[in-house]
C-alpha cells in the first residue's frame, strides 16, 4: 500500500499516460485483470478543459469502475492549471498529476511539459498555486532534465515537495532522449535522495516483473509507473505484484486468454466511443495483442481493416482456422511457432543497459502529430 497526500492506494504500480492508449476502456481492462494501484489518463490540456472543450471532456471520461484515477494536465499558464484542477476535484477525481516530462514540441513551445524543467521558480509558482486551491493531491510527472547537461529533476522535486506536492513520477530520460535510448536508474536515485517526506514513483522500461523489482531496489523509490510495457502486456501489473509479494513468476497468459481480453477491451471501446469509432480506434490496438498470438500474419492483415464487432467476429473466427495448421495434436503451437517466453523476446529486441526490463516500440499515436 501507498499514500498520495490523503490517498491510500492498494498497490505501489501505476499505469502511465501514454497518449493515445491509456483510455477509459484500457483502464477498465487493465483493472478488471488487477494489480494497478493508480490509473492516469492520457495528457489533457488545461485550457480546453476549462472551456469545456468535448475531445477533452472524452479524455477525462471515467466511470465507478475506474477509481481512483488521476488526471494529467499539460499547460504553462498558472491561473488555468489552477482552476482547471478546481474544476477536477469538483468532479471527484481522486488527483491531479503535472505534465512536466512530455517532449514534443507542441507542447513544450507553449511551455507545458519537459520545458518546465527549465524554469524552475516560474514551476513551482504555478503548483503553489493549484495545492492551495484543492484538497486532493497534486503530483508532477518529470524527466531528469532537458538534456545530460541539464539534469534539473533533483532540484525541481525538492523544490515542488517545499510547494506541498503529494509526490513525483520521474522518467529516467532527458528530454533530449524522447523515447530512444535507456532509462537511468542512478537519476531516478539522485531525485529520490533529493527528497525528504514524499514518495518518488520511477518510469521508464519497466516492461517485465524483475525490471519492476530492479528499478525499487537500486532507486529506492516507492513505487513503479508503466506505460508502454502495459501496453506490449496488459497482464504486466498483476504479474508484478505477485512476482514482488510471493517471489515467483505467474503462468504466461494462454491464447485463449489473450484472445478473451482483446475482445474485452473492443467491447469496452464500443460502449465507450460508440461502435464505427471504437473500430477504428481498435485497428491500432489488436495487432498489439497479436504480438504473442504465434504466426498472425492473417489476422493482423485484415483486423486494421475492421469496421463492425460482426466483423471483428468473422475475421477471428476465420484466424482460428488459419491458426490450426500450426498446431500439434493437444491443441497447442507446435514449438517451432510458439512465440519466445516476453522476457526473453523484449530482451532480444534490446534490453535497456540501465533497466532489465527490455524495449517495447513506442506505439503510433497522435503524438507523431505533435
Amino acid at each position: 500500500m501507498l499514500r498520495l497526500g490523503t490517498v491510500t492506494l492498494e498497490s505501489n504500480l501505476f499505469l502511465a499516460p501514454l497518449a493515445g492508449y491509456t483510455n477509459l476502456p484500457f483502464r477498465l481492462a487493465i483493472r478488471e485483470l488487477g494489480g494497478v494501484g493508480l490509473c492516469t489518463t492520457d495528457l489533457v490540456n488545461a485550457r480546453s478543459l476549462l472551456e469545456r472543450r468535448a475531445k477533452a471532456l472524452k479524455l477525462i471520461e471515467t466511470r465507478p469502475a475506474d477509481r481512483p484515477l488521476a488526471v494529467q494536465l499539460f499547460g504553462a499558464v498558472a491561473e488555468e492549471m489552477r482552476d482547471a484542477a478546481v474544476y477536477l476535484e469538483s468532479l471527484g477525481v481522486a488527483a491531479v498529476d503535472i505534465n512536466m516530462g512530455c517532449p514534443v514540441r507542441k507542447v513544450c513551445r507553449v511551455g507545458g511539459g519537459s520545458a518546465m524543467l527549465n524554469e524552475l521558480d516560474k514551476t513551482a509558482a504555478l503548483v503553489r498555486g493549484m495545492v492551495a486551491a484543492v484538497r486532493i493531491p497534486v503530483t508532477a510527472k518529470m524527466r531528469l532534465g532537458w538534456d545530460d547537461a541539464n539534469w534539473t529533476a533533483p532540484d525541481l522535486a525538492r523544490a515542488l515537495e517545499d510547494v506541498g506536492v503529494a509526490a513525483v513520477f520521474v522518467h529516467g530520460r532527458t528530454r533530449e532522449q524522447g523515447f530512444g535510448g535507456t532509462v537511468n536508474l542512478a537519476g531516478i536515485r539522485a531525485v529520490v535522495r533529493a527528497v525528504n517526506r514524499i514518495p518518488v514513483i520511477g518510469n521508464g522500461d519497466v516492461t517485465t516483473p524483475e525490471a519492476a523489482k530492479q528499478m525499487l531496489e537500486e532507486t529506492g523509490c516507492a513505487g513503479v509507473s508503466m506505460g508502454r510495457g502495459a501496453f506490449h502486456n496488459p497482464w504486466l501489473f498483476v504479474q508484478t505484484r505477485h512476482y514482488l509479494e510471493m517471489g515467483e513468476r505467474l503462468p504466461e497468459p494462454d491464447f485463449e486468454q489473450r484472445v478473451v481480453l482483446m475482445c474485452r477491451h473492443l467491447d469496452l471501446m464500443i460502449e465507450v466511443f460508440g461502435e464505427a469509432l471504437g473500430c477504428r480506434m481498435f485497428r491500432k490496438v489488436a495487432p498489439w495483442y497479436a504480438r504473442r498470438f504465434g504466426p498472425a500474419v492473417e489476422f493482423k492483415k485484415r483486423v486494421v481493416t475492421c469496421a463492425s464487432r460482426a466483423e471483428f467476429d468473422t475475421i477471428l473466427a476465420e484466424y482460428r482456422r488459419w491458426r490450426e495448421q500450426f498446431l500439434d495434436e493437444r491443441g497447442e503451437l507446435q514449438p517451432r511457432f510458439r512465440p519466445a517466453p516476453l522476457a526473453a523476446a523484449l530482451k532480444s529486441a534490446g534490453a535497456g543497459a540501465g533497466c532489465a526490463g527490455g524495449s517495447v516500440p513506442v506505439p503510433r499515436g497522435p503524438v507523431e502529430r505533435w
